[in-house]
C-alpha cells in the first residue's frame, strides 16, 4: 500500500530519521520548511507563531473547524499551496504512534501535507469479517477519547480497507476500501466508485527496486517481497490501490481538501461532512461547466439537507 502511495508522488519517509512534535504529531522542521517555501516573504518568527497557533487550534472541540480555516484561508499565510500543488512537501509515513500519557495507539499509513498528518489509512486483512469490526471499534473508541482530539482536529479524512470488493448485499459497510470524515462519536463510512477514466500512466511513476527493497526494510517486511499476495497486492487496480489513486493523487488531494469538506450543526451538534463520491463527481462536472463560461463556482448539495453551499473560487 505504501509503495503506491510512493508512485501516486509521496515519497517514503522512515521514522528513524525523524523528529516530530509528540502532542500534535506534526513534523516541525518539515512544516517550517514547507511554509518558508509556499510563502516566501514570510520571517521565521511568524512561522514558528504560525506552528503555535496552530497547536492552540487542535485544542479546540469544534471537530478541527478553526484548522481546517486556516488550512483552506485564502488570504494570510498559506498553509497549503492549493494552485500548484506540487509546491507542497508531500511524504508517506508508516506506524506513526498517537499519545498522550499514558494512552497510546498506532495507525498504519499516513499522509503528510507540509509536515501535517492529514490523511490517514488502516489495511486489513481480507476475508477477516470480525478482524473488520473489531478495528472500527478501535477507531470509534479512539476518536471518543477527549484525550485524542488533537489527532481527531488534525485529520481530514481516512480511509479503511480490507482489500476486498463491496458486498452490495451488506448493511453494514464492511467488506471493502472506504473513507470517512472524522467524528467525535463514529466515523460514517462511505462506498467509492470511480466515475472518471483516470490515466495511470501519467498519475503513478515507476518504482525502483532500490526504494521498494528500502521501504520493506524499513518496515522489517523485506521477507514478503517474493510472496505472490504481495505481488498482486502491487497491481494498482486492487481495491485499497483504487480508492488511494483517486482521492489521493495530487490533484484529488488538493480538491478534497479545499472542497470536499464542510461543517454542519445538526440535532446531535457539530458535524464533519466529507462528499460521496457522486456529489464529488457531479461537483467536479458543474465546475467543468462553469470553468467553460469563464466563472468558477462549486456547489455542494449537502445530503438531508435544503440548502446548498455555495464557494467561490
Amino acid at each position: 500500500m505504501e509503495l503506491h502511495l510512493v508512485r501516486l508522488g509521496y515519497p517514503y519517509l522512515s521514522l528513524k530519521d525523524q523528529h516530530w512534535d509528540l502532542e500534535t504529531n506534526i513534523f516541525s522542521a518539515l512544516f517550517k520548511t514547507a511554509i518558508g517555501k509556499i510563502n516566501p516573504d514570510l520571517e521565521e518568527t511568524n512561522i514558528d507563531r504560525l506552528l503555535e497557533d496552530v497547536k492552540l487550534a487542535l485544542d479546540n472541540e469544534d471537530l478541527g473547524r478553526a484548522f481546517h480555516e486556516k488550512l483552506t484561508a485564502r488570504s494570510g499565510i498559506k498553509m497549503i499551496d492549493f494552485e500548484n500543488f506540487n509546491n507542497n512537501s508531500l511524504h508517506v509515513v508508516t506506524e506513526l504512534t498517537y499519545q498522550n500519557g499514558d494512552e497510546e495507539f498506532r495507525l498504519d499509513i499516513i499522509l503528510l501535507v507540509n509536515g501535517m498528518p492529514l490523511v490517514f489509512i488502516e489495511v486489513k486483512k481480507p476475508h477477516n469479517r470480525e478482524g473488520m469490526l473489531a478495528e472500527r471499534d478501535r477507531i470509534n473508541k479512539r476518536f471518543q477519547n477527549s484525550k485524542f482530539r488533537r489527532f481527531v482536529n488534525i485529520t481530514q479524512f481516512m480511509i479503511f480497507s480490507n482489500n476486498m470488493e463491496y458486498d452490495d448485499g451488506e448493511v453494514q459497510p464492511i467488506q471493502g476500501a472506504f473513507y470517512a470524515s472524522p467524528s467525535y462519536q463514529e466515523p460514517k463510512l462511505n462506498y467509492f466508485r470511480e466515475e472518471e477514466i483516470l490515466n495511470l500512466t501519467a498519475l503513478l511513476k515507476p518504482l525502483s527496486d532500490e526504494t521498494e527493497l528500502n521501504v520493506l526494510k524499513d518496515n522489517n517486511l523485506e521477507v514478503i517481497r517474493s510472496n505472490p499476495e504481495f505481488i498482486t497486492n502491487k497491481d494498482p487496480h486492487r481495491p485499497t490501490n483504487r480508492i488511494s489513486t483517486s482521492l489521493l493523487s495530487h490533484e484529488r488531494l488538493a480538491f478534497v481538501l479545499r472542497y470536499a469538506l464542510a461543517y454542519v450543526f445538526e440535532t446531535d451538534g457539530l458535524q464533519k461532512h466529507i462528499m460521496r463520491y457522486p456529489q464529488l463527481f457531479a461537483t467536479k462536472a458543474i465546475e467543468r461547466k462553469l470553468n467553460d463560461r469563464g466563472r468558477k463556482v462549486i456547489i455542494w448539495p449537502h445530503a438531508g439537507q435544503r440548502q446548498n453551499c455555495a464557494r467561490l473560487l
